[in-house]
């Protein structure tokens, strides 16, 4: 594979992420990076990387192949536009842009350039995410009917741009956009039905966490929800399928599935509970399932840019798709409306 230099557009948190993880990766190199506030650009020379004076500086060097553009949502549109007809292959931070109208302008400056264009995706790579698609593809508690993915946590929103409407902000733009991405490439199916409601709970101008529950069409209730005044955590995924349950507790992967091994013993002892008995919601007996370890799937996030390379060298086909990006964007949307009219609104 031949070598790619790459420049960052945006050194802050997740451009300075980008920068260490490709240090870790073969044939890719941070060769420069520029951004709009001069710490950022002293950061840049303390860790090595010469800084440009300017995007145009940036976007006029000829031995940039790939542009990275991690700064805030609001501007991804300008950036990526003008690193495209600068005749720069592009991977942009997510959310691309704000609406599917933008996006849409984006992917027709890509048509026009014939450069790769293509979003970080990346909690594509995320094991608790792979393990959760390993149990549905492979069928591991009969046919699913329900799965619950959640990200809490109790720090509020962040405070910087992302509290900001203008700028992007927001938990759907902030999270959704990644956990509605993992539910698109796990079902393959229609989204029918879209239901949300947002939370305010520490800023008034964005949403600080939202509930989400997506109806396929085979009936599967895929349920999304981001929380930021969680003080007590519920499981990072709940898996309801007709043959048992599944249960990652966290980003460590602990947990377990359960799953049924007798049907024909079914009858069950009442259990005791404060106001009188109960035989409905009485445990099953240990004869009749079985308790297993998670299937975990393990990943490597460099396979992002090596997939990136190998596309740019011919080797392979791109993995994260405009159609997918697209589908993503078009669904935050369908969000925002049923939160806006706290109403069911058709998808697909």
């Amino acid at each position: 594979m031949k070598d790619y230099n790459l420049a960052i557009v945006g050194l802050g948190g997740m451009g300075n992420w980008h920068r260490e993880t490709i240090e870790t990766i073969d044939h890719l190199t941070v060769c420069g990076s520029f951004d709009i506030k001069e710490d950022r650009q002293q950061f840049a020379r303390d860790h090595g990387i010469t800084p440009y004076n300017s995007l145009e500086e940036l976007l006029n060097d000829p031995k940039v192949d790939i542009v990275l553009c991690s700064t805030p949502n609001d501007v991804h549109k300008e950036i990526v536009i003008k690193a495209l007809k600068a005749g720069k292959n592009v991977v942009c931070e997510k959310p691309v842009t704000l609406s599917s109208k933008d996006l849409q302008e984006m992917i027709d400056a890509a048509e026009e350039s014939g450069k790769l264009f293509t979003v970080h995706q990346n909690r594509r790579w995320d094991e608790d995410f792979l393990t959760v698609k390993n149990i549905y593809d492979n069928h591991m508690l009969g046919d699913i009917f329900r799965i619950e993915s959640r990200v809490h946590g109790s720090r509020g929103i962040p405070g910087d741009w992302r509290q900001e409407p203008e700028h992007g902000g927001g938990m759907v733009l902030d999270w959704g956009v990644h956990i509605l991405d993992q539910a698109l490439m796990m079902i393959p199916e229609k989204v029918k039905k879209v239901y949300a409601s947002f939370t305010h709970v520490t800023n008034e101008l964005v949403d600080d966490g939202f509930t989400v529950e997506l109806t396929f069409e085979s009936g599967l209730v895929y349920l999304l929800e981001v929380g930021t005044s969680n003080f007590i955590n519920l499981p990072r995924w709940y898996v309801l399928g007709q043959n048992g349950s599944a249960v990652v507790n966290d980003w460590d992967l602990s947990g377990e599935m359960v799953r049924v091994t007798d049907w024909s013993k079914n009858d069950a002892v009442p259990i005791r509970t404060a106001a009188g008995l109960t035989k409905t919601m009485a445990p099953r007996t240990e004869e009749t399932i079985k308790t297993e370890p998670l299937p975990v799937v393990h990943s490597d996030i460099r396979d992002y840019y090596r997939n990136v390379m190998a596309t740019l060298s011919g080797e392979s086909e791109i993995i994260v798709k405009l159609p997918q990006v697209m589908r993503v964007m078009k669904l935050m949307e369908a969000i925002f409306e049923s939160a806006a009219k706290h109403q069911v609104v058709d998808f697909e």
